[in-house]
């Protein structure tokens, strides 16, 4: 469980983030729309690192899925645009290969 929370609040600080720098660059929002965004991104970092795993890439790579959906949430939430079905199967099989990164089992 700590694992999926790690996750959520990383994927919500990342997309912040990321989302303060595009505001500015393509949505004429003002510079210091970029200071939260910077600390939203440390943030992100932080709690990724926090996140249980043997090897960063792995970790990393299951995260990735957990962050599409929560872009596609973002799209929906806060931008007001309707996911549409190629959105949702693509964060499905997204979520499906980031299970079976993490869940798979291992050799040696």
């Amino acid at each position: 469980m700590k694992t999926y929370l790690l996750y959520t609040l990383a994927a919500l600080a990342e997309i912040a983030g990321c989302y303060a720098f595009w505001a500015w660059w393509r949505l004429d929002r003002p510079v210091w729309w970029l200071l939260p965004g910077l600390g939203s991104l440390v943030l992100f970092a932080s709690l990724l690192a926090l996140v249980p795993g043997e090897a960063a890439g792995r970790t990393y790579a299951a995260y990735g899925a957990i962050y599409i959906l929560a872009s596609i949430l973002w799209l929906w939430a806060v931008e007001s645009r309707m996911p549409d079905r190629f959105d949702l199967i693509g964060t499905a099989v997204c979520l499906v290969g980031g299970a079976i990164i993490l869940f798979g089992p291992r050799t040696g």
